[in-house]
């Protein structure tokens, strides 16, 4: 049974990429049900599946990750990871799908799982603001604050892979992949075609879909007013090759097969390296 992808709302289950995308797990309103029930909730999951993976944003509603650890710690269970992500929510949507995508193929969980780290690096995920007076998340001087009170102006910024802000104009554009990519566009409060017309193009995108502004959203960017954008790597072929081209290792804790320095399962890391220049002895009688 593949593992199961888990994202904290349904407007983060985005339609399938391919025929083999398998379908989101959706956990909502964790945060509204009785403890119990939610904890039965993702036991039942475990149980179907054997393993869950759960992406989320650091937008997400304190409560709703409080649950999830608490369900997580009373189940005392290595078999759901956590995988809270810094990219923004429509790129926590697009990087779920890509671990649905990933689940179809013969990748273990613990490899699966840990995909999610590998993968963000691929992903340029980004907003058209009309404010970023309350824009905490990404680096804004003085200039960029006080033109954000002057009626009419944008801001294109983009948030990963590398903080990057500019006035958006026909003239301007942001810093983006060096690969082929296709790109997501969820459009808010904000009416403009800067990201289609100038920033899709500068970009060389192969392919651009529209989809809903994830909830999240404008708790992300500080406004409501805003187009978000994400490009990716679309082809699951590119992701598998991507992922199976890392050198795999067993977690000394829980035994399950990873890539990186840490298990997401069981959150362990590889211990320190023996000093083998100043051996432990065991105590002796009168020393």
């Amino acid at each position: 049974m593949p593992t199961a992808i888990a994202v904290t709302g349904a407007d983060l289950a985005l339609p399938p990429q391919d025929e083999r995308t398998l379908p989101a797990t959706v956990l909502d309103g964790l945060d509204s049900r009785p403890l119990d029930q939610a904890v039965a909730d993702v036991q039942a999951l475990v149980e179907q599946y054997g393993h869950l993976v759960v992406v989320y944003s650091r937008a997400v509603p304190p409560a709703v990750e409080q649950r999830l650890h608490t369900a997580r710690s009373l189940l005392e269970s290595d078999r759901v990871a956590l995988f809270r992500s810094d990219l923004p929510p429509l790129g926590v949507a697009v990087l779920a799908r890509q671990l649905r995508q990933l689940a179809s193929c013969d990748l273990s969980p613990g490899v699966l799982a840990s995909a999610g780290r590998l993968l963000t690096h691929y992903i340029h995920a980004g907003a058209l603001l009309g404010s970023v007076a309350r824009l905490d998340r990404v680096p804004v001087g003085l200039t960029s604050h006080a033109r954000s009170w002057m009626p009419g102006s944008q801001f294109g910024v983009l948030a990963h892979p590398q903080p990057h802000l500019v006035k958006a104009s026909p003239e301007t554009t942001l810093p983006g992949p060096e690969f082929g990519t296709w790109m997501l566009v969820a459009r808010g409060q904000l009416g403009s075609d800067w990201v289609t017309d100038t920033l899709a193009p500068a970009w060389k995108t192969q392919g651009l879909r529209e989809t809903e502004l994830p909830a999240e959203s404008a708790t992300w960017w500080g406004t409501g007013k805003l187009i978000e954008f994400c490009a990716y790597l679309p082809d699951l072929s590119v992701l598998y090759q991507l992922v199976t081209s890392v050198r795999q290792s067993v977690c000394h804790w829980c035994g399950i097969d990873v890539i990186g320095d840490r298990c997401v399962f069981c959150s362990a890391t590889p211990p320190p390296a023996h000093d083998t220049a100043r051996p432990v002895r065991a105590l002796t009688a009168g020393r």
